[in-house]
């Protein structure tokens, strides 16, 4: 890779720790030198569509809660998701992601029926991100013609996900062997973590990255930390349950450090810089992500009426923008870093590499 080393767990360690500027300058020049080589200098934009904030788990930082009553829960129709899809189209956009919370009054047919439409009036890539569903309905979405499916794993270490992700009843949740499966029936795969979650270690960040390059993913989304107010990890002065000096900061630098070591892990991932890094530097949060490795942003194609009570954590940007606003702030962003927008669906590399 043009003299980028190939990163050993020990040196993505060290990575995570090392704060010294002109270190991590040269850190932000192979990841971009990376990007550049392996997916190219576009960024594709994904439509995100927040169609419905009902969730049946507890998680113990998301505004989205069960337990949460303070939340004005909604489902968008088809036609409105429908109307949100066709608007994404005429944005340029190649993709819409069909995303919402873990919500079981979404039926196996009715979300089928969903992206069975999209596909028959669109060119569009379709992304689901619903969370932890049967395998039936997985492959029933995928024979529907849905192309990719988010997953975060949130955190490989085991011990801390069963704290902030109380399981469902009788259920047991494994997240990578979801995304096996998912891998299996034909979907782009992605997921992500989340840096510096209560308890998790230098060595827990190391190893989530590792499991990124063992997952061999297509898309992979990281994030800062931010717990909503009204939830168990919001209200409380968290105590650290990580050793003295091991804690990872939930710092915009730890996000950057992350999505650019990822990029030098998984060089042909799509990678976005998300919305949670323009909440933490609203001012060029999501410019500095794209120089820093990724190439993926997602514009907000959710109708005003319901964008503000998707609310999985405080203070989120663009949270009061109309579809029309992001979609020309993105635009004016990308091309204030002299980049430029992609075209097409933006698929990921890994399915020609896999198949060669």
């Amino acid at each position: 890779m043009n003299g980028v080393p190939r990163l050993t767990r020990g040196d993505i360690l060290r990575w995570l720790k090392e704060n010294d500027r002109v270190r991590l300058a040269q850190l932000w020049e192979w990841a971009d030198a990376v990007r550049h080589e392996f997916v190219g200098d576009e960024v594709h934009l994904r439509g995100l569509i927040e169609f419905s904030n009902y969730c049946s788990r507890q998680c113990a930082y998301c505004g989205l809660n069960a337990r949460n009553a303070d939340v004005a829960r909604y489902r968008m129709s088809a036609d409105e998701i429908l109307a949100c899809a066709h608007q994404a189209v005429g944005f340029g956009y190649g993709t819409v992601v069909l995303q919402s919370g873990e919500d079981y009054g979404i039926t196996r047919e009715w979300l089928g029926d969903v992206v069975r439409r999209i596909k028959a009036e669109t060119p569009l890539a379709v992304t689901l991100s619903v969370g932890e569903r049967t395998e039936g309905d997985l492959a029933y979405w995928k024979d529907c013609g849905a192309d990719r499916y988010l997953l975060r794993f949130e955190t490989s270490n085991r011990a801390l996900y069963d704290r902030i992700h109380p399981p469902r009843a009788g259920i047991y949740s494994d997240r990578p062997a979801l995304l096996r499966y998912l891998r299996s029936i034909g979907y782009e795969i992605g997921s992500g973590v989340m840096i510096g979650i209560p308890g998790q270690t230098y060595e827990d960040l190391a190893d989530d990255i590792e499991l990124f390059r063992e997952l061999d993913l297509d898309m992979i989304g990281v994030g800062p930390f931010l717990p909503h107010e009204k939830t168990p990890l919001g209200k409380e002065e968290e105590q650290l349950w990580a050793p003295l000096g091991e804690q990872v900061p939930n710092s915009e630098l730890m996000t950057y450090k992350v999505v650019a070591l990822t990029r030098l892990v998984c060089p042909y991932a799509n990678i976005p810089s998300t919305t949670a890094l323009a909440t933490v530097n609203t001012k060029n949060g999501r410019e500095l992500g794209l120089k820093r490795g990724a190439n993926i942003v997602m514009p907000n194609v959710t109708p005003p009426q319901y964008r503000e009570k998707y609310e999985i954590y405080p203070a989120k940007a663009c949270i009061r923008e109309t579809a029309d606003m992001c979609h020309q702030c993105m635009k004016h962003r990308i091309q204030s870093i002299g980049r430029q927008i992609g075209k097409g669906r933006g698929d990921s590399p890994n399915r020609t590499i896999r198949r060669d």
